[in-house]
């Protein structure tokens, strides 16, 4: 993964490597600006030859992924992937209890006004922006005979419905959960039996599963395979997961067209490209199936370098709450956090490194800091949760944000062609 830097004036230059980065630092010419993404600010120079830069999107519902390349004629270098956790829902969540719990004061809640700030254009000289712009018909998912002028036509039908299927059953049997084979669309209940072609009775198997069922009923299947026999819980869990909504394709094309406005309004050229596209490079490439590494491959691609580098992944978590009392579940407190939010200059979320000399945690303790009013702190570590840490051995290395970071490597698939093939 490659560095950010910025001049001595905080504009922004072409990343480095990490290698580049340790020696600028371990001479003194450089100075750590950011732990996530890790950003350096140079102490001896102003400006300097930038070369394109391209961010590239692949929204989701869920998740999106993000992919800043360096672009050199027909080929595109991967810089920096990164894999953003929405936090849409849990907002919702939040909202619709508050709305419980303090209807009365309703009128008295401070709101801001929305916004949207690229924040990597202050990190890295960008020129120009992909986004995928991905539509699913819904009517079409919900009943693919349904015809006339006004629907797709051609192979994004098959596209669409594929997709969504390997969303909705995570890219596994859905009778065996086996992942590692070409994966087939199933009638749950067969065609030949009366079974429609609603998104509702498709799901996805392997050849052996689907050989195996053949015209039998879900039920009879269940009890007669050798394989599957008393796993009543995998078919409660078919029967509840064949009627789930289409709440994430509506996601995606309710906000599609409202983030390529917004994106647009940056002034950079904004270039789009199709969900079809985006996975015929990908399996062009024979690139593994990312949100990060989709992103890369969104818009007019030829060659990708470089792609095999671990991944950012962000989540969005919040700048904390307003709400100083936890409440039960029917609404009555249960308990008081303190008033204030900042302790000895700490505050929840804030990156921290703790350096403990002696005693049963001593070591070096890197990760988010949960703060108390004693001033033993909690540190969460990759590796765990680290209790009762003094605010004395904690050094800040960035404010919190409202994001939680981690990094996870992105390993080449052993079996690729046939990965690609069950997508």
């Amino acid at each position: 993964m490659s560095v950010f830097v910025l001049d001595r004036r905080k504009q922004p230059l072409m990343p480095c490597s990490e290698k580049r980065s340790r020696l600028l630092l371990g001479r003194g010419r450089a100075l750590v600006v950011r732990a996530y993404p890790f950003t350096i600010r140079l102490k001896d120079r102003t400006g300097g030859i930038t070369q394109p830069v391209r961010i590239k999107i692949d929204p989701g519902s869920k998740t999106s992924g993000i992919a800043v390349v360096r672009e050199s004629g027909q080929k595109q270098h991967v810089l920096v992937l990164m894999e953003l956790a929405h936090r849409g829902r849990q907002i919702s969540k939040s909202l619709e209890q508050r709305r419980a719990f303090r209807r009365r004061r309703r009128n008295q809640l401070r709101y801001r006004a929305p916004r949207f700030l690229n924040r990597l254009r202050s990190l890295v000289p960008v020129v120009s922006i992909s986004q995928e712009l991905v539509r699913f018909d819904t009517q079409k998912m919900e009943n693919p005979e349904v015809s006339g002028v006004e629907y797709q036509q051609g192979t994004l039908l098959g596209y669409e419905v594929r997709e969504y299927l390997l969303e909705k059953w995570g890219r596994e049997c859905a009778y065996c959960t086996d992942k590692d084979t070409p994966l087939q669309i199933e009638h749950i209940d067969p065609k030949v039996n009366g079974g429609s072609s609603r998104i509702s009775n498709l799901t996805l198997a392997c050849r052996p599963c689907n050989q195996e069922k053949g015209r039998q009923p879900l039920a009879d299947f269940f009890a007669s395979s050798k394989r599957l026999k008393n796993h009543q819980a995998r078919l409660d869990r078919i029967l509840k997961q064949c009627k789930k909504p289409l709440r994430d394709a509506s996601a995606v094309n309710s906000t599609r067209w409202a983030l390529h406005q917004t994106l647009k309004q940056t002034g950079l050229p904004v270039e789009v490209g199709t969900g079809g596209r985006t996975k015929f490079n990908r399996r062009r490439l024979n690139i593994p199936k990312t949100h990060a590494l989709d992103a890369a491959c969104v818009g007019e691609v030829e060659i990708v370098e470089g792609w095999d580098v671990p991944t950012l992944a962000i989540k969005a978590t919040g700048r904390g709450s307003y709400k100083r009392t936890r409440l039960t579940k029917h609404g009555f407190p249960r308990g008081y956090l303190m008033r204030q939010k900042q302790v000895q200059g700490f505050q929840t979320g804030d990156m921290v490194r703790a350096i403990v000399p002696t005693g049963t945690k001593a070591g070096t303790w890197l990760g988010r800091v949960a703060v108390r009013k004693t001033g033993s702190f909690n540190i969460q570590t990759s590796g765990g949760a680290i209790q009762g840490v003094s605010y004395r051995h904690c050094t800040l290395t960035q404010r919190a944000d409202g994001y939680g970071y981690h990094i996870q490597p992105n390993q080449r698939k052993e079996e690729g062609d046939r990965e690609n093939e069950s997508r």
